[in-house]
């Protein structure tokens, strides 16, 4: 990125700004003065809100780092991972390429999980494919009756989770495990029963996955995003296991794709499931299926 003329104070700052926004417009971002700005704010360590009411002094060093955050923006690499982390449910994730990024619309999915647990004292809850551990550790943190088994098939993916329950002081009460849906992979004693079984599994249909923004398709992990060819492999899979692990009046919480909650309900409903809830996200989709055993 081309350097703007040295102007000094304010005025520098807002051409520097100025020129990293066209760069990122043209790229085609979507947010690209906030992304500019969130990212000089980075780069200088400082919070956006301050970044003109701060004395900042924009030397060479300061933009070099601000040159190539702006070069990774621009290759559309997502903001979340340039800086390494992402807030969800009021708590800072750290994140990477290895874990998808948290979704706001995901928080529906933990104000549900919140409302069936507060009522049952010491509840236990298994969190399915946790990746970040944003699901099961806002539980925690939201909840501190409650123990959480928190499982993903990428050991990688464990290793970030462990230490966001770390930063937050939730290691004591959220156990991560290696494991394929039901499938234990670290040696370790099966899944038990669980008063709460959540998960936000891969949805996208194998073939819809090329068509998705660059920061889904090139940046996030494809084993957290494809769902084989209709979008549901992984709910068949949690259907099909999920008596064997509930509670007798457990509930089941999951988050499915645009236009699959008919389809979810109904492989409930062919486990011999009745009590189902469908509930709508901000945007008015059908984003969770609530399921309670009882």
């Amino acid at each position: 990125m081309n350097s703007p003329p040295d102007r000094g104070g304010v005025a520098q700052l807002k051409v520097l700004l100025e020129y990293a926004t066209a760069r990122l417009r043209v790229a085609g971002v979507d947010s690209p003065r906030l992304d500019a700005e969130l990212l000089f704010a980075f780069a200088a360590g400082v919070t956006r809100e301050a970044l003109f009411a701060t004395a900042i002094v924009l030397d060479d060093a300061l933009r070099d780092r601000y040159a190539t955050l702006i070069g990774l923006r621009a290759s559309r690499k997502p903001l979340a991972y340039i800086v390494g982390s992402r807030e969800f449910y009021s708590l800072k994730f750290e994140v990477s390429p290895e874990v998808l990024i948290p979704r706001p619309e995901t928080e529906l999915l933990v104000a549900a999980a919140l409302e069936v647990v507060a009522s049952r004292p010491a509840a236990s809850v298994l969190d399915l494919g946790t990746g970040s551990g944003a699901i099961a550790l806002a539980i925690a943190a939201n909840a501190p009756h409650v123990h959480v088994t928190a499982t993903d098939v990428s050991a990688l993916a464990l290793a970030i989770a462990a230490r966001n329950a770390t930063r937050h002081a939730l290691d004591t009460r959220v156990e991560f495990r290696l494991a394929d849906c039901w499938e234990v992979l670290d040696d370790g004693d099966a899944l038990g029963h669980f008063d709460l079984i959540v998960a936000n599994p891969p949805y996208v249909r194998n073939d819809e996955i090329a068509l998705l923004a660059p920061e889904i398709r090139a940046f996030e992990p494809r084993l957290a995003l494809a769902g084989g060819p209709d979008g549901l492999d992984f709910y068949r899979r949690i259907t099909d296991g999920v008596r064997r692990h509930l509670a007798p009046d457990g509930a089941v919480i999951v988050e499915v794709g645009e236009g699959q909650a008919g389809d979810v309900a109904t492989f409930f409903r062919a486990r011999g499931f009745d009590n189902i809830a469908l509930l709508k996200d901000f945007a008015n989709i059908q984003r969770v299926i609530r399921v309670h055993a009882a």
